[in-house]
């Protein structure tokens, strides 16, 4: 029997990066869709022909013994009041990133589902990226040795403005490149080197006309010594690699990003055949000096966020992501904004985590 999952939200997120991996993994199976948009209703129906299709998240709350969890991929502002709902119906849930537009609203929900004993945990599918896994295998066999610096970045071309809550300029709207793609940067970087002791950030809004920042570079001092760099944009006419990483015996360099996103897009599916699988051009490649060594990647693997989130569902182990860890990541990149504005690093009192 497959556990029951209220899917609220059904644009790009819901109907691309949740509903297809959701419904690849065993024993998980979407049964409702929450969208009010009639053209978006019509879309579940097709492609999800068992599910009921609901206008109003309260029609969930009200049916809440019909479902085992929700997922809530609706826009960020509606975040915290779709998901302290969730916990107040005793609904396990997940919440796209990020967790709330600001980190106290993050520890509020945090705290609240701690309070009621209910389930949360935040989709930070890229931890299961391709070049994030091959990685972490590097790492594990220590072959770069002691690693000083960690360089990632999502770099893309997109000058035209589009529409919408995500390059809106009221910040109640959780839209800009910071919070959007720095939510994953950030996330990643104290994945791998752990809690952050200082922040320096640039934030711009480059594009003519543009109401939110575009283009972002944010350093990170981690307690472990290793300093991080991030990079995220929309006007970036030539991209950096994907991940360039220091250590004092060898380098490690991806130079393109997982395919998962870019095959979701195209229609394609994790089920299908070479799921993740990385074109050989696009495998990392240790370096010392000139020496060059290609590595095969590993798969990129986002259904395993929801493998795991069934499991626990099930009571056979822990939420894949953290909740705390969305807090930390909200955080630093608020003290990436505030060092943008001041000039200044910003110091974190305590190591954020």
């Amino acid at each position: 029997m497959s556990l029951r999952i209220a899917l609220i939200g059904y644009g790009l997120a819901g109907s691309t990066f949740h509903r297809p991996v959701i419904s690849a993994v065993p024993g998980l199976r979407v049964t409702a869709v929450v969208t009010g948009n009639a053209e978006r209703q019509s879309q579940a129906r097709s492609e999800l022909p068992d599910a009921r299709v609901l206008a109003h998240p309260d029609e969930v709350w009200s049916a809440a013994d019909d479902f085992d969890s929700v997922v809530v991929a609706a826009a960020n502002a509606a975040h915290v009041s779709l998901a302290r709902a969730a916990i107040d119906a005793g609904l396990p849930v997940v919440v796209d990133k990020p967790l709330a537009v600001s980190s106290a609203e993050a520890a509020e929900l945090v705290e609240l589902a701690r309070h009621r004993e209910v389930l949360l945990s935040t989709y930070q599918n890229r931890r299961w990226d391709a070049e994030l896994l091959t990685l972490q295998r590097v790492l594990k066999d220590g072959e770069l040795g002691r690693v000083h610096r960690f360089e990632s970045r999502f770099e893309r071309w997109r000058p035209q403005l589009k529409p919408g809550w995500r390059e809106s300029n009221d910040p109640s709207a959780g839209g800009g490149t910071l919070l959007d793609l720095g939510s994953h940067l950030v996330d990643q970087a104290t994945y791998l080197f752990g809690p952050v002791t200082s922040v320096y950030g640039e934030v711009s809004a480059r594009r003519h006309d543009a109401a939110v920042d575009d283009d972002v570079f944010v350093a990170l001092a981690h307690a472990s010594g290793v300093t991080t760099h991030l990079w995220a944009s929309a006007v970036a006419a030539q991209r950096g690699p994907r991940l360039r990483v220091l250590g004092d015996r060898a380098a490690f360099v991806a130079p393109d990003l997982d395919p998962q996103e870019d095959a979701l897009r195209s229609g394609r599916r994790p089920v299908d055949d070479g799921w993740g699988e990385v074109p050989e051009a696009s495998w990392p490649s240790i370096w010392a000096g000139d020496e060059q060594r290609r590595l095969p990647s590993a798969p990129g693997a986002w259904a395993r966020f929801y493998e795991l989130w069934r499991d626990a569902l099930l009571g056979e182990g822990p939420v894949p992501v953290d909740p705390g860890d969305a807090v930390t990541s909200l955080r630093i990149l608020e003290a990436a904004a505030e060092s943008a504005r001041s000039g200044e690093v910003v110091g974190v009192h305590g190591a954020v985590h």
